[in-house]
């Protein structure tokens, strides 16, 4: 299993709570200079899918400094509520909230995706972007969302993937596997963060095995949906 730092001895969930503290306080600005804005783009798309649902009360899981709440902002959705287990992160998103005049139409909560503090069929949607790879626990944490969505509740996650054109795949896989956690090491001086970014993508379940795991968590008319010619997949499930 891809873990942020080998040489500790505890849970992925703890390492990814720690990795995410680590490189909070540059993680936009990565983001950024790494995707090159792209991942805007993707988060759009993604966006779309979910409008078709017209949901009123979305939970965005692994949410990070909130980007991806606050574009579901443009659906008018009546609630957003982003949970994370970073509190590094958290803050960084609350800073943001602050900043754009946004803390009454989202609330960030430090919360486990394997352990969701909301009762059953609390709802419409959920969403989860570029977050899944970091559960623990794959299944428990899609069986969790699942349990706090409403019959027909759909289900959006944006996630990595791996290119099938071989020649543009392995452009693609050297970049990830050398630049990019160079400039992550540069940036915010956490090597082991961006070297478990390539691993965990390599190691993650991906198209047809992915739509295989929400079906097994108990998601119906699942969907996947390539992004820039395979650099990142958007699914849609039903609940």
């Amino acid at each position: 299993m891809a873990v942020p730092y080998q040489y500790l001895q505890i849970e992925k969930k703890e390492q990814v709570r720690q990795m995410f503290n680590n490189i909070a306080p540059k993680y936009d600005l990565l983001n950024n200079v790494l995707s090159a804005g792209v991942d805007k783009i993707w988060r759009k798309n993604a966006i779309n899918e979910l409008a078709k649902n017209h949901p009123k009360k979305i939970l965005d899981v692994a949410t990070g400094t909130g980007d991806f709440a606050i574009a579901a902002l443009s659906i008018n959705p009546e609630s957003i509520v982003g949970v994370d287990i970073s509190v590094g992160m958290l803050e960084k998103g609350n800073e943001k909230l602050k900043r754009l005049q946004l803390e009454s139409k989202i609330e960030l909560k430090e919360a486990d995706s394997e352990n969701l503090p909301f009762a059953e069929n609390s709802f419409d949607a959920c969403t989860v972007a570029f977050g899944v790879r970091n559960f623990g626990n794959l299944q428990k944490g899609l069986s969790e969302i699942n349990r706090v969505l409403n019959k027909g509740g759909v289900l959006i996650v944006l996630e990595f993937s791996q290119p099938q054109n071989k020649i543009f795949a392995a452009l693609y896989s050297f970049y990830f596997k050398n630049i990019l956690p160079l400039i992550g090491k540069i940036v915010s001086k956490d090597f082991s963060a961006y070297k478990y970014l390539y691993e965990s993508v390599q190691e993650f379940p991906f198209g047809k095995a992915f739509e295989a795991e929400l079906t097994k968590a108990g998601f119906s008319s699942t969907a996947a949906m390539p992004q820039t010619m395979g650099i990142c997949t958007i699914y849609k499930a039903v609940k």
